[in-house]
């Protein structure tokens, strides 16, 4: 683990298992206990004109009850009333209306259960193999309970009972807000512009616990550590649409670029993320580009892993 201080520009190389030495008693820790869903289904294509073809349907959120809204490859010749046929025909979906980008609206009953039986762990592309029995467990959090991401929240995935159980003796509270994870987080930004790329929305929820110890520990001037880029989109999301934390649920596509006015937190654990990417970008926001560019020259040269199973870093700026 990295540790950086942005308000003495410092560098220093620890373990993550030691994170609770760099918290005080007084901080507030604050997860995202989404699970990742078997989001990734293979499906063949029926066609209105007779013909057919396989395909990957990706499951990225439901819409309603009976609609999914699902990232299908290839798909940009998929029309209206084509159908998508699972296993042997035992489940079938319709396809309804084309988002762009190989995206669909697909009504169907029962989701739940063919990503159940069919479905496998949607690991990110550059991890070029199949996913195994190992990765159902390794992709997810010890503390994820509520299904509904498609991707891991992976700065969480670095805790262990045993690390939590090291932070909670410190007298340390951690709270706990859900954020499913979905495609527009890990899309590049192939925009000239950065501020002209736009974030699909994502859903979230904060529950009447969290949204009290939160709201208290911010009157109280007590330090609030995110875990996650996805956390910290939802925390200051919050501020920024109410003007405190309180207990909700919705969307967000809060897109955090250089400049923005952090409200909530000040401290975050976070991996190291590609370039020209909406979280590397979230990341040198709050530490500082120049700084930003210098821990990951840092992380090259000493050989940090990066990506999702990689190493991580604790920006905190009360250390």
């Amino acid at each position: 683990m990295m540790v950086v201080d942005p308000r003495n520009a410092t560098i220093i190389d620890s373990q993550f298992q030691d994170i609770a030495d760099f918290l005080h008693p007084s901080d507030v820790l604050v997860l995202n206990d989404t699970r990742v869903i078997r989001a990734r289904t293979r499906a063949r294509l029926e066609r209105r004109n007779g013909t057919s073809r396989e395909m990957e349907v990706f499951f990225a959120q439901p819409t309603s009850a009976r609609t999914w809204q699902v990232l299908c490859r290839p798909g940009r010749r998929i029309r209206r009333g084509d159908r998508a046929v699972f296993g042997n025909g035992e489940f079938v979906g319709t396809f309804q209306d084309s988002l762009g980008s190989d995206l669909h609206i697909l009504e169907l009953e029962a989701a739940e259960l063919i990503l159940d039986r069919f479905g496998e762990i949607p690991l990110p592309p550059y991890i070029e193999r199949a996913p195994t029995a190992t990765d159902d467990v390794s992709y997810q959090t010890v503390f994820g309970v509520h299904p509904g991401a498609v991707a891991a929240p992976t700065a969480g995935l670095h805790f262990t009972p045993a690390v939590l159980d090291s932070v909670r003796s410190k007298g340390i509270d951690i709270a706990m807000i859900t954020l499913h994870v979905g495609i527009g987080t890990f899309l590049p930004v192939r925009t000239e512009n950065p501020e002209d790329h736009t974030l699909r929305p994502e859903r979230f929820e904060v529950r009447p616990d969290t949204a009290l110890l939160l709201q208290t520990a911010m009157n109280e001037g007590r330090s609030i550590i995110a875990v996650g880029t996805t956390t910290i989109r939802t925390l200051e999301y919050l501020m920024l649409r109410y003007g405190r934390i309180q207990a909700v649920s919705g969307n967000t596509d809060l897109y955090i670029l250089p400049g923005f006015d952090f409200r909530v937190v000040g401290g975050l654990l976070t991996n190291f993320h590609l370039p020209r990417s909406t979280l590397l970008m979230l990341v040198s926001a709050f530490a500082g580009r120049e700084l930003t560019l210098r821990a990951y020259e840092h992380a090259v040269r000493d050989r940090y892993r990066f990506y999702s199973y990689g190493d991580c870093m604790l920006i905190k700026k009360s250390l």
